[in-house]
């Protein structure tokens, strides 16, 4: 039997890295994780969904080639997310030889347009960091990231005559769709949306809604389609009928989790406002393994894949809540775990790292 070439092989998932929130993990008893990114790989191409931390090396460890990426999709702009959008970037356009190749598409939210709701518990508004432009959007976020390094990029195109990274990555923002009620402070995840396209060439369909993880506005969701299955990706999010509308029928749900009990500890010995307000951004703006369940369940998928784990060094037997609520096959992938997903009648989603 002759060996699959990389464009005749089903479509399969890389989970590059597993691990949510803005902290390095490793001092729990769990396995060491990387920042949430998760290669889709479609025909020998890849499409990145979110850039957190390690996402670039993850990429060339798991053998997958930046000339073969041909877009990044953020789910948001929390760091992250996408804290690895600058050695991506800034690495890549090395690593990358001809300006004649398809450009990377970086495709995320734009600017939010208002400043988000101060939490109940301050005495005193907090002034944001940067008041003239304090919720820049993703192409703006890429063109800072780019000018931030500018001595590197000028030196290495004058010296070295390297071509412009913006020959080799272009960014824009997500329009969200007009008409559906949508604002960032007052309806940021309007419900019963329909999912939109954001995305598509000859490999892949990709598709978006809003979903809910306040006060982060627009928040996204991402459901990519190919010939050979489908994969709906989650980002973070409580409980959404958006997403379960978006994920009807998938193949794959790739949804994140929280351990809330971790929550209630982790905050112990913080200021009393502080872990109060913490608290309540996780509970309103995340979701347990029984909740990622749930969607599975309600959506249809075929097989359910917990990812952006937090705590991300946690005792992995912690994610089987999701069976209380989903009776499918329930993954829990270490880095760069390969997770193959086809269609009813096909290959089904292999078992890698099941709870």
């Amino acid at each position: 039997m002759q060996p699959e070439s990389p464009e005749s092989a089903p479509p399969y998932a890389v989970a590059l890295g597993t691990a949510g929130g803005p902290r390095w993990w490793g001092s729990g008893p769990g396995p060491r994780r990387s920042g949430i990114a998760t290669a889709v790989v479609v025909g020998g191409t890849a499409y990145l969904v979110d850039c957190g931390q390690g996402a670039g090396e993850q990429l060339s460890r798991a053998g997958i080639p930046l000339r073969s990426l041909r877009g990044v999709f953020l789910t948001h702009l929390h760091s992250d997310h996408t804290v690895d959008l600058a050695a991506l970037t800034v690495f890549g356009f090395m690593s990358m030889r001809s300006p004649r190749q398809r450009p990377v598409a970086i495709l995320g939210p734009g600017n939010r347009g208002a400043l988000p709701p101060v939490s109940p518990v301050a005495d005193v508004a907090p002034r944001p960091a940067f008041p003239d432009n304090p919720t820049p959007g993703t192409a703006e976020m890429v063109t800072k990231l780019l000018q931030a390094y500018s001595t590197d990029l000028t030196d290495r195109m004058l010296d070295s005559l390297r071509p412009s990274p913006l020959s080799f990555f272009t960014a824009s923002d997500i329009a969200v769709p007009q008409d559906i009620g949508y604002h960032p402070n007052d309806n940021p995840c309007p419900s019963g949306m329909e999912p939109f396209e954001v995305y598509r060439d000859e490999l892949v369909r990709v598709t978006a809604t809003l979903v809910r993880h306040p006060p982060v506005a627009p928040a996204f969701a991402f459901r990519f389609d190919t010939d050979g299955g489908s994969v709906t990706i989650s980002g973070d999010t409580a409980y959404c009928e958006n997403l379960v509308r978006l994920a009807e029928d998938t193949d794959l749900l790739m949804h994140e989790a929280i351990d809330f009990d971790w929550v209630e500890r982790s905050y112990a010995d913080e200021d009393p406002k502080v872990a109060r307000a913490a608290k309540q951004h996780h509970r309103k703006s995340h979701s347990s393994p029984q909740q990622a369940g749930r969607v599975a369940a309600e959506a249809g998928a075929r097989a359910l894949a917990l990812h952006h784990l937090v705590p991300g060094d946690a005792d992995p037997s912690i994610w089987r809540g999701a069976r209380d609520t989903y009776d499918g096959p329930v993954l829990v992938p270490d880095d760069l775990q390969v997770i193959r997903f086809a269609r009813a009648g096909s290959r089904v989603p292999q078992p890698v790292g099941e709870a």
